[in-house]
């Protein structure tokens, strides 16, 4: 019986001894602070594009001599996609909106590279949408999780919609999407986005109340449910070469970082986080206690017959990485002239003044 009871504990798993990590986890200050860099970056942006507007519907009245800011195209990432297909196809950067295509790319390059770090670390959606569910959690002392049931088919949602517009965009030829870009709409799409929101109807002033109210209970609502772009960027994240990775002999299966991951993966269980839900926001990692359980790393490499090395991305080397892919992406488009949308002052005065007259080609 002694032998017998022996034997039993023997094969029973023995929980590994924690060993704490040394040191503060600055993972989040650092994301936070590169966040913030980019939401500021996009209010700045957001302000001159709309003192631009009110100059020309004012007629420089309002004394609000500005230019008119070509990052606002990052907004149009549906522009970004048909404007790629474009260069795809003729070899041609487009001569107009072209800072929407180099910004796409940017952020497609970042999730290819970087895991889907875009929409945590850059997007400011992404940040807003944290910000809420953050000021929720400290509100109501916690956020719902939906069931499985429900929260699967709701998170299908956002790859519909980016089937929608890949199935659209794809079926365009060179001519259409040319016809499209030159179309009133096209040129000032850009101007008909501000508009939605600045004269908003009382139907979508109602989705977006209760989006953000969801978003107050819910985690990423918008994020996890409805974007399509996050839902390219996960696409493309599956190729990434770097993965949360867990080492199963220095975890200690307390489950902090399941219950900590903002996109409710199961972190704990698995060796690698593979899904196109993980953004890279490292907050497993930061909740983790044990000493390299956790890890935003590359494919470990053999350093020898038995041993293999973990090669750790840093959160300073992310962001680095961030960072110099956006404005890489930026400074080239501006040292070969194509970042600017060279359309005549005048044309856009009257286009801008009869915005409510440009409907969609198609329509």
């Amino acid at each position: 019986m002694d032998s017998h009871i022996a034997n039993g504990t023997a094969s029973r798993k023995e929980k590994p001894t924690l060993v704490r990590r040394a040191g503060l986890d600055r993972s989040q200050q650092i994301r936070h602070a590169v966040q913030g860099l980019f939401a500021a970056l996009n209010l700045w942006i957001g302000a001159q594009f709309y003192l631009w507007v009110r100059n020309i519907e004012s007629g420089g009245a309002a004394g609000m001599n500005v230019s008119r800011p070509a990052g606002a195209e990052g907004w149009l990432p549906i522009a970004g996609m048909m404007n790629a297909k474009y260069l795809l196809l003729t070899g041609h950067v487009p001569a107009l909106h072209p800072a929407a295509m180099f910004l796409f790319l940017a952020f497609l390059l970042m999730s290819l590279l970087l895991k889907k770090a875009f929409c945590s670390w850059l997007c400011p959606i992404g940040t807003f949408s944290e910000f809420l569910w953050r000021m929720g959690r400290r509100v109501f002392k916690r956020t719902l999780r939906l069931p499985r049931w429900i929260d699967v088919p709701l998170r299908g949602l956002k790859y519909l919609l980016l089937g929608f517009f890949i199935f659209v965009i794809g079926m365009m030829s060179v001519e259409s999407l040319l016809d499209f870009m030159r179309s009133p709409y096209g040129m000032i799409v850009d101007v008909k986005m501000l508009n939605f929101f600045r004269h908003m109807s009382a139907t979508a002033a109602i989705v977006v109340v209760l989006l953000a109210a969801l978003s107050l209970v819910i985690q990423n609502v918008w994020c996890r449910y409805l974007c399509p772009y996050g839902a390219l960027m996960g696409i493309a994240s599956l190729l990434s070469p770097i993965k949360i990775r867990r080492d199963k002999e220095a975890c200690i299966d307390c489950a902090k970082c399941a219950r900590d991951c903002p996109s409710l993966l199961p972190v704990d269980r698995l060796t690698q986080v593979r899904s196109a839900e993980c953004n890279a926001c490292m907050i497993c990692v930061a909740s983790c206690p044990a000493q390299n359980a956790l890890q935003l790393a590359l494919p470990p490499r053999r350093a020898g017959s038995e041993r293999w090395l973990r090669r750790t991305v840093t959160p300073l080397t992310l962001a680095t990485a961030l960072v110099c892919i956006f404005f890489g992406a930026v400074l080239y488009a501006r040292a070969t002239g194509h970042w600017q949308t060279n359309i005549p002052r005048s044309v856009y005065e009257h286009l801008v003044l009869h915005a409510d007259e440009a409907s969609h080609p198609g329509m």
